[in-house]
């Protein structure tokens, strides 16, 4: 499957309505694919040193923004997993700040956290593409709310160009 229909209301919480309207490309695969690029490019640009400064006080480092999109791709990755394989058990939510302040990305080197990156986004587009076509308008619960395979798919790459946008505009 290369083109996934855009998921419909209802099939995603109204929160992430701004990401799935940020994706444009029709073939959200090649996308999602794309992004590695991207982000790469981002990181060199901005290097190991300025990877750990912040834009203001209280806001993540760019290496931090970096690892929250890793941990986004992988939380997003297993819920849809979980619902292309009929999961009906509600799915739980993250605190997404929490996760940040745990995983220790500003004593990891960019490097590192560019390939783990890479990594977990080849392995969830490859994931993602293998899904019987069937099962992308299959609904489950993820932090109290309806969610679509699809709509987790588009989710996570509209919220990679969220960020990319962010780290554009205040970090570069």
């Amino acid at each position: 499957m290369n083109e996934l229909l855009i998921p419909q209301v209802g099939e995603y919480a109204p929160y992430y309505e701004k990401y799935i309207k940020m994706v444009k490309d029709k073939n959200i695969f090649q996308l999602l694919m794309s992004q590695i690029e991207e982000v790469r490019s981002i990181y060199e640009q901005l290097g190991e040193e300025k990877s750990n400064l912040t834009y203001e006080p209280g806001k993540w480092t760019a290496k931090e923004v970096l690892g929250h999109m890793m941990d986004t791709d992988r939380v997003m990755a297993y819920r849809a997993m979980c619902i292309s394989r009929g999961e009906v058990q509600q799915l739980p939510g993250f605190d997404q700040d929490e996760y940040v302040k745990n995983s220790k990305f500003n004593e990891t080197s960019l490097s590192v956290i560019l390939e783990e990156f890479e990594m977990t986004r080849y392995a969830m587009v490859a994931m993602f593409k293998n899904f019987p076509d069937d099962t992308y308008p299959n609904l489950g619960n993820a932090n109290q709310t309806p969610v679509s395979v699809r709509g987790l798919i588009y989710i996570v790459a509209g919220h990679t160009i969220h960020h990319l946008g962010i780290l554009k505009e205040r970090y570069i």
